[in-house]
């Protein structure tokens, strides 16, 4: 997908999300009748920020097919590596005791790698990359398939949305208060301008310290996930895909690492230490590969 339709697709995606807002607002405004700035701030907030991520996930599968190219593979299919994958999934998925068998996607990418989505249990995604496909062997495989069937199973897209709509809600509030405290301390004609401002700068400074929470939370799921795709997959399966994965990407300068949208859906990224390390939607694959086998 060239640059031109991402930048497309990303912006179609806020319009209707800043538009469910605005309806769902004015709705509120008029049958609620709220009044006064505290509450108008906290129910705003309320709305844009778990609007936002509802809405994100809602159509989460929707926007991976588009932006990823993601082709659903029919489980009758001809080719037997693509039958062997709908095969496993499904036998995992079945062992996860899931309600309904996840669709399962496969997308053209030298990438060694795969993501789960989906707004709920009954309507997932698991989708690989050409590249993982056709460099793992059948038990690496199962054990990348057994972590993110465990990912549905524990409902981690529900939670990590939840929790990036808690982490919204508090930046809009807290850059609103501020900048109402700020625009009150400056001349009256200067006000509107400089409540302006500091809501902007307000909305990315705590968005990014709310993306330390969400990061958190984030890397205690990807232990979880491995944890339980050793139980579905057998912890040497786990601990084989871990390592194979570990081999490719210690070839991939941290440069060549692109982010993207669906970052913390994926199985693997590159080791960074310091600051860059709290925002790191992944432990460390040597962490991972650790603590399985110390069998946490």
């Amino acid at each position: 997908m060239t640059w031109l339709k991402r930048i497309g697709l990303f912006l179609f995606v806020n319009f209707l999300v800043m538009l469910t807002v605005s309806i769902v607002w004015n709705l509120i405004g008029y049958y609620f009748h709220i009044t006064g700035f505290t509450a108008y701030i906290i129910v705003f907030s309320g709305v844009a920020g778990f609007g936002g991520a509802l809405f994100s996930l809602w159509t989460s599968k929707w926007m991976v097919k588009m932006l990823y190219g993601v082709q659903i593979v029919d489980p009758n299919t001809p080719d037997p590596r693509l039958r062997t994958v709908v095969e496993k999934v499904h036998s995992l998925a079945r062992a996860a005791r899931l309600p309904k068998m996840p669709d399962v996607g496969v997308y053209d990418s030298p990438d060694v790698n795969a993501f789960a989505t989906g707004p709920s249990k009954k309507n997932s995604l698991v989708a690989v990359s050409s590249g993982l496909l056709y460099n793992m062997n059948d038990k690496e495989l199962e054990g990348v398939l057994g972590h993110e069937i465990t990912h549905i199973s524990n409902g981690d897209m529900v939670t990590m949305t939840l929790i990036q709509g808690i982490m919204n809600t508090f930046a809009l509030i807290f850059s609103r208060l501020l900048a109402n405290v700020i625009a009150n301390s400056v001349e009256e004609r200067s006000r509107t301008m400089v409540y302006f401002i500091v809501t902007i700068l307000g909305d990315i400074l705590f968005t990014l310290l709310g993306s330390i929470v969400v990061a958190y939370f984030s890397r205690i799921r990807e232990f979880r996930a491995d944890k339980g795709g050793a139980q579905l997959a057998s912890r040497e399966n786990m601990i084989a895909a871990l390592h194979k994965l570990q081999a490719v990407y210690d070839r991939i300068p941290p440069e060549a690492d692109r982010k993207d949208s669906v970052a913390t859906l994926k199985i693997s990224h590159h080791n960074k230490g310091g600051i860059a390390s709290l925002f790191m939607t992944h432990p460390s694959l040597q962490d991972r590969i650790q603590a399985l086998e110390r069998g946490r």
